[in-house]
Parts: C-alpha cells; sequence; structure tokens
C-alpha cells in the first residue's frame, strides 16, 4: 500500500494496516471550552498486534488524539462533539476514563508522571490497581526491565530520566493492557536513551504481542520499530500508509527526518506539493 493523504471531511475512513482493527476513530472532533476547535474529522485505525506512530509537530492535535481516545478530555474541558472512538469493537466515546483502563488501556503520559516519593515497586503496584493479584505482574515486569529489578527499593524521584520512563512503561503495563499508549517516550532523554527506550517498545510487541499507539516529534525513531503511520497537521490526518514506505516518502524525510535537500529545509511553502497538501487540509 502506498503512503497516501487521508481527508479528514465526513464520511471519510482511515485504511489500515492488514488485520483486525484494535482501536478506530471515526472522524473523530475534539473541542476545548465549547470554542477551540483541535480535532477536525480525525480517522485512524490501531490493528491489532501492530505498532502505530502517530507523527506531527507541537499542536498539530497528537496529545488530544490519545486524550480522545483515554478519556480524559473532560478534566481539561475537552469533549468530542462529533465521531465514535471504538476500542475492541466496543463504541467507548462516552465512556469513563477508569473503565477504559479495565477495557485495557494503558496510557504513558507526557513527561512520564512517575510518584516521584514512593518507591520504584509501589509505582509499579499502583498501576496493578485493576487488578485482582499484582505479584506474577510485578514478575514479569522485573524479567523485562531487569534495571526495575535491581531498583525496587529506590525512591522514583531519584531516578534519571530514562529510568523513570522504564518505570512509567513497567507501571502501565501491570493493567495487562491491550493497548499501550506513549505519549512523547523520547521526551528530554539523550539519543542512547531514546534508542533503548525505542528498543523495549519493539520487544513488547514482538515478543508479547502488544499493540502500542505511540505518539511522537522523533519520527525517525517511531518509523524505524512502527508498523504503519500517521502524520497529523492542524488537527487532521495528512499522510498515512506503511511505516517503511513513510520513511522513504520525500515529504516525510523533507519535513520529519531532517533528510532535505542540501542548502537546509526550505519553507513550507516552497514545496512543489505545497498546493496540493493544501487542498488536504
Amino acid at each position: 500500500m502506498s503512503t497516501t493523504p487521508v481527508t479528514g471531511t465526513s464520511g471519510a475512513a482511515a485504511t489500515a494496516a492488514p488485520g483486525g482493527s484494535l482501536l478506530t476513530l471515526n472522524n473523530v472532533e475534539v473541542i476545548y471550552d465549547d470554542v477551540i476547535l483541535v480535532l477536525r474529522g480525525l480517522s485512524l485505525a490501531v490493528p491489532e498486534g501492530k505498532i502505530v506512530a502517530l507523527l506531527g509537530s507541537n499542536g498539530a492535535g497528537k496529545s488530544t488524539t490519545l486524550k480522545a481516545v483515554s478519556g480524559l478530555l473532560p478534566s481539561e474541558h475537552g469533549e468530542v462533539t462529533d465521531g465514535s472512538v471504538v476500542f475492541d469493537g466496543q463504541d467507548i466515546t462516552r465512556m469513563d476514563a477508569a473503565e477504559r483502563v479495565k477495557q485495557g488501556m494503558s496510557l504513558c503520559m507526557e513527561g512520564r508522571h512517575v510518584f516521584e516519593h514512593l518507591s520504584v515497586a509501589e509505582n509499579l503496584v499502583a498501576g496493578a490497581y485493576t487488578q485482582k493479584d499484582s505479584g506474577e505482574d510485578l514478575d514479569v515486569v522485573y524479567e523485562f526491565f531487569p534495571k526495575l529489578a535491581d531498583m525496587r527499593n529506590r525512591v522514583a524521584g531519584y531516578l534519571s530520566g530514562g529510568e523513570q520512563q522504564m518505570l512509567a512503561i513497567g507501571r502501565a503495563l501491570m493493567a495487562k493492557p491491550k493497548l499501550l499508549m506513549l505519549d512523547e517516550p523520547s521526551l528530554g532523554l539523550a539519543p542512547l536513551l531514546v534508542q533503548e527506550i525505542f528498543g523495549y517498545i519493539k520487544r513488547l510487541n514482538t515478543e508479547r504481542g502488544l499493540t502500542v499507539l505511540v505518539i511522537e516529534q522523533n519520527a525517525r525513531r517511531a518509523l524505524e520499530v512502527a508498523d504503519h503511520g500517521y502524520i497529523m497537521e492542524q488537527g487532521r490526518i495528512v499522510l498515512e500508509g506503511p511505516a517503511a514506505e513513510m520513511r522513504e516518502n520525500p515529504d516525510v524525510k523533507e519535513f520529519y527526518l531532517g533528510l532535505g535537500e542540501e542548502g537546509g529545509r526550505k519553507s513550507y511553502r516552497d514545496v512543489k506539493h505545497y498546493k496540493r497538501r493544501k487542498r488536504w487540509l
């Protein structure tokens, strides 16, 4: 399948990579404070057992998309005013956030948000509040993240940024998710740590079959591990396709991978596809 534009107009639907879709957003609109329109008919699909990357610059609407999926919009005076969010065959558009966790969603928020005054072990146990018995799950997380096992008694606030990101992912796994959502997991991390974190994400998918939706500005790393990719601009999907094809797409190279022609990155308005892109937006 070639990398293609996806319009956000009414009636449009996201095209998905092969396989059943675990999560589908159909023409979703999100408004904050009854006035500010952020998502403008957004459609995308996350196939079961795949890694999907949602890419875009600051302000494109990536984090709002995650909040619409995870049910956190009401806490920020936001609301899905049109369209639907379907998870595992069930319409969850109006479902409470806590209930969505019970249905099998886990979110690692931007900035990690570990409980700084609790130990590593206490943080992990806190992530299993929907589970009756967390002991076995704790062993699984420690086996997957040996560093966390070594630091189980350390106070989380004293961990490095990379260690806190591992802890945030480990805590999310304690809820036994069907879908793991990651909001900017590379934020504030050194390149080697970013590589390590994305290595863990890929292993979770290949070894445990976990479905992953990753929101990222670091398009290069995200597309290296993803099966499928979407690019957002101004609250809509403007490009989508298999990650391998997106890595070779000239426009993606130019604006998201920093691999443009010699002489530096051109203005968005200077590229020959600008008029065509403008029609998508």
